[in-house]
């Protein structure tokens, strides 16, 4: 009986898996209208070819709309659920001759599988890059926003491995948020490379026929076009996905370095930073009940990764062949590579929106050993002028009297640093008591007072923290603005385009 009820409850399930993956094929087949792919570009090239040699001569104003109305209806049956969408010239002409005739490749005068396919990749790509700007600045925000909520929050920095420095840790997030400012800067710099048309390239030597090669881009949304025809198809489409794939490495080596130092604390009994508790970012051993394992700090870690091997992958494929051919540019492989970087992205903005940071654990844990020592060094040279390599040694014979001896910094005998300071100093000709009170000896090892009397731009202090955020916010302001600037450009172009062909496909009704 207990088996039967067993693989019913299994039969059920299965069932259930099998409609939703239906469903979700149904959904993905309605959506098809909606996808920028290769098949939209090949029709949209085809529109504007249509416009542009009417308006040109090149195409006789008699036929052209009995040849826009082939294109309208390939482009139309394309868009219906699960109908044929081809991704190549070769595949999307035959559609139209059989909805047009022959006379529809007319359309074809100085054209080039070439340079549609070029174009076509450019587009897709683009917009595959304003889509990881969107997602990069996303994750940005988060950052700032986190920093804003900690500039009071002071922590132990690390460097080699060891704690250094005591931080604010709004500083630390926004030397992060920093290298991600970078990032897109190479994103807005990549995509002006991108953004070229190759249409009236043809194979790589251009074509006799006066083609207006500007207006082709603008319809396209293309902000220029490629000037060297042997450029546009055998170089720079090329190149273009191996300097995006250059991006996703370094916005994936920029993650993998904020998720390694969060999981360091990860292996601490008790650690100052945490992830919230939740099915989407820890989960419980199976066998240990004390456990929780950071799932969403693993997983991201992997994501990004596996994001770096995709990317290096455009730089094999590219690697020793000839210029022009196909193997780095296929659409399939290179929106994979920028859709996985997407996809870290986003669970390392969940990661960040789920962080839970206590102060009083990071200080415990700054008082529990010295990194506030080299500050001894500094002030005895900032106020003293001790030569910094003398205090040092006297700061370094402090923490190894501290060490051997089990003592803490906020506990360490004032006694015991006047010794070692004589001893250090012996044989200096300013020898002599050490110069700073008690009181000051300890205000000197208080991580609070290290950070906030920075004195330095791009220091952890109170007035250069609140410069840093506002410009962070100031550029998160800039690369929304770049975003929504670039989309639009796209967007009302395709909508001329649009304008323009149903003019021409109504002109001989």
């Amino acid at each position: 009986m207990l088996k039967h009820r067993i693989r019913t409850f299994a039969l059920l399930i299965v069932s259930a898996l099998v409609i939703t993956s239906a469903l979700e094929l149904r959904a993905t087949g309605q959506q098809k209208a909606d996808t920028r792919d290769e098949f939209f570009w090949l029709g949209q090239i085809n529109k504007a070819t249509a416009v542009l040699n009417t308006d040109e001569g090149l195409l006789d104003k008699a036929i052209a709309p009995h040849i826009a109305a082939g294109v309208a209806k390939v482009i139309e049956e394309g868009n219906k659920p699960d109908s044929e969408r081809p991704t190549t010239v070769i595949k999307f002409e035959p559609l139209l001759i059989r909805a047009a005739g022959p006379e529809v490749t007319l359309l074809h005068a100085g054209r080039s599988s070439q340079d549609m396919h070029a174009t076509y990749r450019a587009a897709i790509l683009r917009e595959s890059v304003l889509a990881l700007a969107d997602q990069l600045t996303k994750d940005s925000r988060s950052l700032v926003r986190l920093a804003e909520r900690h500039t009071k929050t002071i922590v132990p920095n690390y460097t080699n491995g060891v704690a250094a420095q005591p931080n604010s840790y709004a500083h630390y997030l926004l030397g992060h948020a920093a290298g991600l400012e970078r990032d897109a800067q190479r994103l807005r710099e990549a995509y002006a490379r991108i953004d070229r048309c190759a249409m009236g390239t043809t194979v790589l030597n251009g074509t006799s026929w006066p083609l207006d090669r500007a207006r082709m881009a603008d319809y396209l949304g293309f902000a220029t076009i490629v000037d060297n025809a042997y450029d546009a198809s055998q170089i720079s489409s090329m190149d273009q996905p191996v300097e995006v794939g250059a991006v996703v490495t370094s916005i994936a080596l920029h993650v993998g370095n904020f998720i390694e130092d969060l999981m360091t604390q990860y292996a601490q009994p008790r650690p100052w930073i945490l992830l919230q508790e939740g099915a989407d970012t820890t989960y419980v051993s199976s066998a240990m009940p004390q456990k929780r394992n950071p799932g969403i700090l693993n997983n991201t870690r992997r994501d990004a990764s596996t994001a770096i091997s995709l990317a290096m992958g455009t730089v094999i494929r590219t690697h020793n062949i000839t210029p022009g051919m196909p193997d780095p540019k296929e659409v399939k492989d290179n929106s994979t590579m920028v859709n996985s970087a997407i996809g870290f992205l986003k669970n390392w903005d969940k990661i960040l929106n789920s962080l839970v940071i206590n102060p009083e654990r990071a200080m415990e844990e700054l008082n529990s050993d010295w990194t506030a020592s080299q500050e001894l060094a500094d002030v005895l040279m900032r106020k003293y002028k001790l030569p910094f390599r003398i205090g040092h040694h006297f700061a370094s014979e402090v923490v190894s009297f501290a060490k051997n001896n089990n003592i803490k910094p906020l506990d360490f005998p004032y006694a015991e640093a006047q010794r070692i300071y004589k001893e250090a100093v012996k044989d200096y000709q300013q020898a002599g008591e050490l110069p700073m009170s008690e009181e000051e000896f300890r205000s000197t090892l208080n991580p609070i007072t290290i950070v906030t009397s920075r004195a330095t731009v791009g220091g952890p202090q109170p007035a250069e923290l609140d410069r840093m955020l506002k410009l962070a916010n100031q550029k998160l302001a800039e690369q929304d603005g770049w975003i929504k600037e670039k989309r639009t450009k796209i967007n009302s172009s395709l909508a001329k385009l649009d304008a323009d062909f149903n003019k021409l496909l109504n002109s001989g009704k």
